[in-house]
């Protein structure tokens, strides 16, 4: 579903509350703006070829605008791990955490030398997620974090105010930290943009707007990825890829190590690799370009040597500490959630870009080998018809892409 209206030039959009800051429509830029929604259904309802039904939607979108210009434009940063068959979660873990680095190199870059401004965020995951935090890295120690959710509700993915903006530098490490819960699910979820996959993303509200940078995602390296799954080698060229080393491993194609490996008993390994192996830091502008100089970065998790500080207590009330009440004021969030949800080596080579060109998903969907539902809902499989997602979900759900988020990242600024 899209909609669409015609804008007057010079108008902005303003946030409630922060009277010196807005997002500028600009019809030299835009004549339109597009509100999208997505929706999703649950595995009764979904048959392939799709039958028509008779929904209700009743969404929508509230815009407070004013001719009256503001003094700072607002802008959206998206941070977090990019959605690929790479962000693997292993099945049957109760804690499981993913990390999506902004590199300090790429808002060293990007940001002006006073910084930005983070007013409000929308952190979203998918189905398994159960807390999402903002983390702040400067130099090597590690501030209070921008935001913490410790109790997310996939449902519901809304742009939330921060009692009080907080500011971020040239240089800071923005971290968008996600821990899952896959102990109801009997196969591995990979990263992706559909409900059946996961994602761990943050989208932060700031000022002033800077023009440079507007996602700022990592993705786990190909030989972080192998050597989590106890792979020392692929053979070049595979289609689907197989696996040359070690011995015992030899000729395994790499989709069926994923569903075959033993993640009971490895998960804590598999843990370490991921977390503490090389990562490509994507650092990208409004145009989908690639930052200048960020091209051949590699990046690794920060050498945190200080760390912030709370006092433990049974409750916040009446605390004299000072880092616990900036912390309890300014970014703990708790979802109540309204419906009751069962859930059932060298980074970036030659060798890196094959494996994409190869992808690996498509390969296994054009496997003659029959996939039980297992393989499906890992999404390597790409038959719609027998898709079977373990447990329930809601019937319907819609994702609101507002329309700030949509314009920031595909209209190109200047």
């Amino acid at each position: 579903m899209k909609r669409s209206c015609p804008l007057d030039a010079n108008i902005r959009v303003m946030f409630p509350l922060l009277g010196q800051v807005g997002y500028p429509l600009e019809s030299n830029q835009a004549r339109f703006y597009l509100m999208e929604t997505h929706y999703s259904l649950t595995a009764n309802e979904y048959t392939w070829p799709p039958k028509p039904k008779a929904m209700v939607d009743n969404s929508g979108l509230r815009l407070f605008y004013t001719s009256t210009l503001r003094s700072q434009d607002a802008g959206v940063l998206s941070v977090g791990m990019d959605p690929n068959w790479r962000h693997i979660i292993p099945p049957g873990q109760e804690h499981v955490v993913s990390e999506g680095h902004c590199v300090g190199e790429c808002t060293q870059r990007a940001f002006p030398r006073d910084g930005v401004h983070i007013f409000a965020v929308m952190m979203r995951t998918h189905q398994i997620g159960r807390q999402i935090k903002l983390r702040q890295i400067r130099h090597r120690e590690e501030l209070l974090p921008i935001a913490h959710d410790r109790n997310t509700d996939w449902n519901y993915q809304e742009y939330r105010r921060l009692s009080a903006p907080v500011r971020v530098l040239p240089g800071d490490r923005l971290i968008a930290e996600c821990i899952y819960d896959s102990s109801a699910r009997a196969a591995i979820t990979l990263g992706g943009l559909t409900t059946r996959e996961e994602t761990c993303l943050v989208l932060a509200l700031y000022y002033p707007r800077q023009k440079e940078l507007t996602t700022c995602h990592s993705l786990p390296s190909l030989p972080t990825v192998i050597n989590s799954l106890g792979i020392n080698e692929l053979v070049p060229g595979s289609n689907p890829v197989r696996i040359a080393s070690p011995p015992e491993l030899s000729g395994m194609t790499l989709e069926t190590r994923l569903i075959s490996y033993d993640w009971r008993n490895n998960f804590r390994s598999f843990q370490y690799v991921t977390r503490r192996g090389s990562f490509k830091p994507l650092c990208w502008s409004a145009k989908n370009q690639p930052m200048p100089g960020t091209e051949n970065l590699e990046g690794f998790a920060p050498n945190i040597t200080k760390s912030y500080k709370l006092i433990r207590s049974c409750s916040f009330v009446g605390s004299t500490n000072v880092a616990n009440v900036i912390y309890q004021n300014r970014n703990r969030y708790v979802t109540e959630s309204e419906t009751s949800v069962d859930l059932a080596a060298d980074d970036d080579d030659d060798d890196d870009d094959d494996i994409d060109s190869n992808n690996v998903i498509e390969g296994a969907a054009r496997s003659k080998v029959s996939r039980s539902s297992v393989t499906e809902s890992m999404g390597l499989s790409g038959g719609p018809a027998t898709y079977r997602p373990l447990g329930a979900a809601p019937n319907m759900f819609a994702f609101l892409l507002f329309i700030i988020f949509l314009y920031s990242f595909r209209i190109a600024t200047v």
